[in-house]
């Protein structure tokens, strides 16, 4: 067990402690992965074997490649670069090396135990495990600590740690950092996979249907979704994710694992069918800019109405995805809820009045009567 001192910090419910790791620590606890990187040749090994102060093979052997990693491929240049300033500020003694905190994660919770009278100083307690944590920014810096094979850099690491993130706030922070601090290519973000943000496979399921409403160009949906807070979209991707996710819970606990493994693959399918037909149905609201038929009450209403929209167009065209059976059933909306029901200065601002949560159930009730034959 490694016992550190520690800061616990609480910010808007969420507790993370401010701490410090010798680079000894670093090594023994830390686990490195990335998506992929390039590996180096060996004829490039022998070359660089004299004159670099990098030992990449041995660098290599510290990084994990893994499709559920999200950290972006290790950069040669700015390990150079790090282990280069960290000889200078060795050598020259008037700079800190690492003078801004590395965050870190673990899902292991971690014991803290106060000391003195402010009960937010005290000592944490970590498991002397290799791997046990994982940096969520700062990899780089980390990295080049044992990056150097002619002299071992001994210093002290400053860390910002969280032990009780689950992991789509996991995914939340990282994006936060990288997208909105360091600005990192959205690219990279927006295109991993859920099965790579995700371990839960609800989220990453949702993520991935998301992802495909907001980027297929049939679908109704496209680019007007935020993805991992990044895009042009008005829709936050939280808000629908949530609601896909207690939908998914519902449907395997109600339907058994084979029906959610059938709705796991036809997923997609039947969400990009069912904008659509909500588009066939409500055309004017979708396309016209006075009205919040795109809101995310509105659009997690339609996703809970989901099961009664799937058996509906199950009965009518024996197939629950099928494009053709959910317009069918989903049509007594055009003439018993009407487009007027979504004029964002009409009835929608009146029955907003309940707040948003209590607009998404009222639409869910009024969606779901009118499906009633």
């Amino acid at each position: 067990m490694i016992t550190v001192p520690a800061h616990k910090v609480r910010q808007f419910g969420v507790e993370f402690y401010q701490t410090s790791f010798t680079s000894g620590d670093v090594q023994k606890l830390v686990k490195f992965e990335v998506l992929n990187y390039p590996t180096v040749e060996e004829e490039e090994r022998r070359k660089a074997g004299k004159t670099s102060a990098i030992n990449w093979e041995l660098l290599e052997k510290r990084i994990g490649r893994s499709e559920a990693a999200f950290q972006r491929p290790m950069i040669r240049k700015k390990i150079r670069e790090l282990v280069q300033y960290y000889s200078e500020c060795q050598e020259a003694r008037n700079l800190p090396a690492i003078p801004g905190a590395v965050i870190m994660i673990t899902e292991r919770p971690l014991k803290f135990s106060p000391t003195g009278k402010n009960s937010n100083l005290g000592m944490l307690q970590i498991p002397e495990e290799t791997g046990i944590l994982r940096c969520l920014d700062g990899q780089h810096r980390l990295l080049a600590l044992s990056a150097q094979t002619d002299k071992d850099v001994e210093i002290d690491v400053p860390a910002v740690l969280f032990d009780s993130l689950d992991p789509r706030q996991t995914v939340e922070l990282f994006v936060t950092i990288n997208a909105k601090h360091t600005r990192l290519n959205p690219s990279h973000l927006i295109s991993l996979a859920g099965r790579r943000l995700y371990t839960d496979r609800y989220q990453a399921l949702a993520h991935d249907i998301i992802r495909q409403l907001n980027e297929e160009e049939s679908s109704p949906m496209k680019g007007e979704i935020k993805i991992l807070g990044v895009g042009k979209g008005r829709v936050s991707q939280a808000s629908l994710a949530d609601e896909m996710v207690d939908l998914f819970s519902n449907i395997e606990k109600l339907g058994g694992k084979e029906r959610f493994k059938d709705f796991e693959q036809n997923g997609r399918r039947f969400f990009l069918n069912y904008f659509k037909a909500i588009l066939s149905v409500f055309p004017k609201a979708w396309g016209g800019r006075k009205y919040s038929i795109k809101t995310g009450a509105a659009l997690r209403a339609f996703i809970r109405l989901s099961p009664d929209v799937m058996a509906r167009s199950k009965g009518l065209k024996n197939d629950a995805f099928d494009y053709f059976g959910i317009r069918e059933a989903v049509k007594p909306w055009g003439d018993r809820i009407g487009e007027s029901r979504f004029e964002t200065e009409g009835e929608w601002r009146k029955k907003l009045a309940g707040g948003t949560r209590g607009t998404v159930e009222l639409l869910t009730r009024e969606l779901r009567d009118a499906l009633k034959v």
